[in-house]
């Protein structure tokens, strides 16, 4: 190896998708490379090991030669939403077996006449639950020892029923977590191998309800996670890449891939958090602080707000209808994607999703043996893909497929053409896609039409210029490359690690001496975690949050925290009042308090990847014409098909058009017209704007 190439350095950033597996590498002060593969749905990590070895054999990229390792994954998630995930034991404190199963006195499906159990009892049914005496009180004073023969007793009984993890969750350990780690000493003890998930670990707030349900969860997807990741961290190794894995957490900021093992809960939403922080980047390089991400894949859509250029947290997320309590993007998540099935429903009438034909067998264009009309095969009726340069030309489509689907599961049934029936396909997903549009913003009190919309993944860019003209939304941010984007935002994102505590005080009686206490032990626990990642202390920046409702209400806000401000409570109380009427339309002045505090120890980071910077290639911008349908028009009508890379800053157009490149394909339809920017975005803006 030469000497200039043994200087190289490269980093690499992987968002696993359902359909997609997006491979973005970047060469320090040099190139990015993109790559978009199939994702291998048996095991996740051989698609990543296939893409390592064709960045090798097309630009020459010796694995010595990566430094860093950036990777976003839906395995916590898919295992929730399959029901996959491992068999669960719970032990509780005596007299509390049932707490999971209780759960809220709460109906999402309020006019169902047969009522369903709507509490995640699957996590570890009853006979998985065992109880054991001990007891503290609420300030975590021990009423009753821990009986350590009944812990014993219960693990024992619950390993031969097969478990693989167990969750203890007993009461008020966030108080005092002395109990919790006994059990868990006598347990590893006697089953070395058993995966153990503590309630003070994981969730050390109160409410038992919530912190064992999300202790229960963490134990669901342990086992899944971990072995993924082992998996992937020794193809990693035999591929020879020994820089370090880091793994994107929920709340948007990267960890070490044994803290990500250690907390797997936390990796919810992980893939599509990469997506909001690339929508960050864009969101800057455009000069444009208010934003709609939409990230819509071959199996979902993932929906964010960002507003003044920072994405909407949550402390509460939910996952396949369950609220689990670990602080994440706010993002909304459809069963909506390239993939998603066509299907009529008893009525007869036509819905898209949630099913998705995934990448195995895929959309009847692929050739790959599926059957059903999905999206994606009704986006070659209507002219919108070219089926030679799917995927940058990887995977060739095949339309008479594509339209036989279509025309035998919907457009026969429906009585209608091939043609009209795929434009139908499309209606419904963007309708679908709206409204989720309008849960984000409109449930805050936002309105869409203030804000400009940045469509991501393979097929964002399809649907934009239709979920806008729907939305009233004028203006349209198409990034570099769309289809990679979360990928990308991998390698801007910081390294981040958050910790917290139960800290309950009224506002008014908050002991500042106590609360810098509180606030030490925290920064303590926090700052071994980011020391594990190598991190200079210099480099490090530290925020505080807390956890504020009104005296009586049930669920609390994060509000930023200042200890050092001459009166903390006093800001603390007028910050949770605006942020109280921003998102709930009103706050009164009646008392608050603090029921717990965190703080997030920061690294790294970006708002801008320089490395996305361009040049257009020398070659023709315009390469053909294609006919397309588009709603609003008759019949078919005439675009001219661009390709993206050879689009110079400046450069103007109108639609319809066709906006080709290797990542994603662009639709524009009439009555919008493009521009590409200073950063080269395409910038779509709606005629008489």
């Amino acid at each position: 190896m030469t000497t200039a190439a043994s200087q190289r350095s490269f980093e690499i950033g992987v968002d696993i998708g359902g359909t997609f597996t997006d491979i973005v590498c970047r060469e320090t002060g040099g190139a990015m490379h993109v790559i978009k593969v199939p994702t291998t749905r048996g095991d996740p990590s051989e698609a990543v090991i296939q893409s390592i070895m064709e960045l090798r054999e097309r630009w020459g990229i010796d694995a010595t030669e990566v430094k860093r390792f950036a990777h976003g994954t839906t395995v916590a998630t898919n295992a929730v939403l399959e029901r996959k995930g491992a068999r669960v034991g719970l032990i509780t404190t005596a007299g509390f077996r049932d707490v999971l199963e209780i759960g809220r006195q709460w109906r999402g499906q309020v006019y169902q006449i047969i009522l369903q159990p709507e509490a995640p009892i699957f996590l570890a049914p009853r006979r998985y639950r065992k109880e054991v005496p001990e007891r503290m009180d609420a300030a975590g004073k021990i009423l009753t020892p821990l009986d350590e023969e009944a812990v014993v007793r219960a693990a024992d009984e619950l390993v031969k029923e097969g478990i693989e993890a167990i969750a203890i969750a007993f009461l008020f350990s966030f108080k005092n977590p002395v109990h919790e780690r006994q059990a868990a000493e006598l347990i590893r003890a006697r089953h070395p191998d058993l995966m153990l998930s503590l309630s003070h670990e994981v969730d050390p707030a109160f409410r038992e309800y919530e912190r064992t349900v999300v202790t229960a969860f963490d134990a669901y997807v342990k086992p899944r996670v971990d072995n993924y990741l082992a998996r992937l961290e020794n193809g990693l190794a035999r591929a020879g890449i020994k820089a370090p894995l880091q793994v994107m957490q929920s709340r948007g900021g990267l960890a070490t891939v044994q803290v990500a093992r250690q907390r797997p809960v936390r990796l919810f939403l992980s893939g599509p958090a990469a997506g909001v922080i690339g929508g960050q980047i864009v969101g800057a390089s455009a000069s444009t602080d208010n934003l709609i991400t939409i990230d819509v894949g071959g199996t979902s859509a993932d929906i964010a707000l960002i507003s003044r250029r920072k994405p909407m947290l949550r402390s509460e997320g939910v996952i396949a209808g369950h609220s689990v309590r670990v602080a994440m993007v706010d993002v909304t998540t459809l069963g909506a994607g390239g993939g998603g099935i066509a299907h009529l429903d008893a009525s007869g009438g036509l819905r898209v999703g949630p099913h998705s034909a995934g990448s195995e067998p895929g959309p009847a264009c692929y050739g790959r043996g599926g059957q059903e009309a999905t999206v994606t095969d009704a986006s070659i009726v209507l002219g919108y893909l070219d089926p030679d340069f799917f995927a940058g030309g990887r995977l060739k489509l095949q339309p008479k497929k594509a339209a036989e689907a279509v025309e035998s599961r919907v457009a026969k049934p429906l009585g209608m053409t091939t043609a009209q029936a795929a434009l139908g396909i499309h209606r419904v997903l963007n309708t679908q896609m709206a409204e989720g549009i309008r849960l984000v913003s409109v449930r805050q009190g936002i309105d869409p039409r203030a804000y400009a919309l940045v469509p991501l993944g393979g097929a964002g860019g399809i649907h934009a210029t239709a979920l806008s003209r729907e939305l009233g939304i004028r203006r349209v941010v198409v990034p570099r490359i769309p289809g990679v984007l979360a990928a990308a935002g991998l390698l801007a994102a910081p390294t981040e690690h958050e910790v917290t505590s139960e800290f309950a005080t009224p506002l008014k009686d908050l002991d500042i001496a106590a609360l810098r206490e509180k606030l030490r032990e925290v920064d303590k626990r926090a700052a071994e975690l980011i020391a594990a990642e190598k991190v200079k202390p210099e480099d490090v920046t530290i925020s505080y949050f807390a956890d504020v409702c009104y005296i009586g209400q049930s669920y609390n806000l994060e509000i930023p925290l200042h200890p050092d401000d001459p009166d903390p409570a006093k800001r603390l109380y007028r910050d949770f009042l605006e942020a109280h009427d921003r998102i709930y339309g009103h706050s009164v002045e009646s008392p608050a308090r603090m029921v717990g505090v965190r703080t997030v120890h920061r690294a790294g980071g970006s708002d801008v990847l320089d490395e996305m910077r361009f040049a257009p290639s020398d070659g023709p911008k315009e390469i053909g014409r294609r006919d397309i349908m588009v709603a609003g028009e008759q019949g078919f009508v005439s675009a001219i098909v661009y390709d993206r890379d050879a689009l110079p800053k400046g450069f103007t157009f109108a639609g319809p058009a066709i906006i080709q490149q290797s990542d994603t394909t662009t639709l524009v339809e009439p009555g919008w017209s493009g521009a590409v920017d200073e950063a080269g975005n395409l910038i779509l803006t709606c005629k008489g704007e």
